[in-house]
């Protein structure tokens, strides 16, 4: 009598057997990994967090980064910024009404997360982005129109300044700022994706924010450089102004 294995056994079907009982685990190990942040949830009524569910949260991993740094993940730390912001009502997931300066509240769409302090870096170690002051390798090409000069002007057409250099990102060879030199003497930056350009007049019209509001646009804390942290808290001031620079946008449509 000779042994043979698979003498009984549909080979295909085991072999198929084995790959979906794979595919499950590898499904289940991403999804546990998955949750390293963000995760556990926080209660929206008391602020606790929730008990840690040692299925799906995976245990706590020390990540070595790039620079040399680590972090610890999950970290079970959670935004303890201040929220500006009420409630429109008092259930659950109800909306937030800002509190004090709708477009610096940090809340709807000017809402952003707390990144680092420091600027991302390039594999060899430069800011990502820069100025072209700084970054002379790059350069608008020839047969495009240079916006260095051009007029800014906000949501109300009222002039705001003039554009004075563009920050690009140096891993990808974009466009990510406008920098802006204001009336008043200071220098913000304006992402690209609030910006339309007509090449014809010269000029750049923002329409999420009116020309009085761009004083208030976040700052970088060095001229040449802009840190992650930086970076959010500018885009987010442009994000609220698409929905609170004027009293009308905050409005329903119907």
């Amino acid at each position: 009598m000779r042994g043979e294995l698979t003498a009984h056994m549909d080979v295909a079907q085991v072999v198929f057997g084995a790959f979906m009982l794979w595919f499950v685990g590898l499904v289940f190990w991403l999804r546990r990994e998955d949750r390293r942040e963000g995760y556990p949830l926080e209660a929206e009524v008391s602020g606790h967090f929730k008990a840690r569910n040692v299925i799906w949260i995976p245990e706590p991993k020390t990540f070595l980064r790039a620079d040399g740094s680590k972090v610890l993940a999950p970290n079970y730390k959670g935004d303890e910024r201040p929220i500006n912001a009420r409630k429109a009502e008092p259930w659950p997931g109800a909306p937030l009404t800002p509190t004090g300066d709708p477009l610096s509240a940090g809340v709807g769409p000017g809402s952003y997360a707390a990144r680092a302090d420091e600027p991302y870096k390039t594999a060899d170690g430069h800011d990502l982005l820069a100025p072209l002051r700084v970054a002379t390798n790059y350069a608008v090409p020839a047969e495009g129109a240079n916006p260095v000069g051009y007029e800014v002007v906000g949501a109300d057409r009222a002039p705001v300044g003039r554009i004075k250099d563009l920050w690009v990102d140096r891993a990808e060879s974009v466009l990510r700022y406008y920098e802006v030199a204001l009336a008043t003497g200071a220098s913000v930056l304006l992402p690209v994706h609030f910006a339309d350009v007509s090449a014809r007049q010269r000029r750049i019209t923002v329409n999420a924010l009116t020309g009085a509001q761009f004083a208030g646009v976040p700052t970088t804390r060095t001229p040449d450089r802009v840190t992650l942290a930086e970076e959010d808290k500018i885009s987010a001031y442009y994000g609220a102004g698409t929905l609170y620079a004027t009293p009308d946008r905050v409005e329903p449509f119907l």
